[in-house]
């Protein structure tokens, strides 16, 4: 059962998305509330990880609730993390492809590093560790990215981020004609 009020998904373009997160520095009944309410969107929006920013709330925090290489899944919540990767000799990239709910109905391929690990807090303010290889490795990297003010098209080469912004506006204008009828 899920709790916590579904809020919109922020997209493109909103400022909240652009600027780093600010840290969280009270863990109390308010920031339990935001985590039901993110875990209640990301589910609405079928997502697998979801940061604060994207519900307009500019606070290091993300969820996740995905799988691992070995099919394993995993489910928390991630309060200020430091994000670890494996060092450049030691590093696998996995060059999949990578979507947002912030850029709705777009994907594109993006490596990263097969592996990484976060350290961080929970949502009590307990210290927690998160290593995930996979679809969570990647999630882990995405969703620290929101909180650094990136999204995963700033990573794409120049000419790739263009056709995947071109691409999302022209969905957005088609929803908007079938909308208006």
């Amino acid at each position: 059962m899920v709790v916590g009020e579904v809020r919109p998904i922020v997209h493109v373009g909103d400022p909240v998305l652009h600027h780093p997160c600010e840290p969280v520095t009270r863990f109390d009944g308010e920031l339990a509330a935001l985590v039901d309410d993110m875990f209640a969107s990301m589910y609405a929006a079928d997502g697998v990880g979801l940061a604060a920013n994207q519900i307009g709330v500019p606070l290091r925090v993300f969820i996740y609730d995905c799988p691992d290489a070995d099919g394993e899944r995993h489910k928390g919540v991630v309060v200020n993390p430091e994000l670890e990767l494996p060092g450049i000799g030691e590093r696998r990239l996995d060059p999949d492809d990578e979507g947002c709910l912030s850029v709705p109905g777009q994907y594109a391929e993006l490596p990263r590093p097969d592996h990484a690990t976060v350290r961080a807090l929970d949502a009590a303010g307990e210290p927690v560790t998160v290593t995930g290889t996979g679809l969570l490795a990647r999630c882990l990297q995405h969703e620290t990215d929101h909180l650094d003010g990136y999204l995963y098209i700033d990573r794409l080469p120049a000419k790739r981020r263009k056709q995947v912004l071109a691409a999302y506006e022209e969905a957005r204008s088609a929803i908007a004609d079938i909308s208006s009828l």
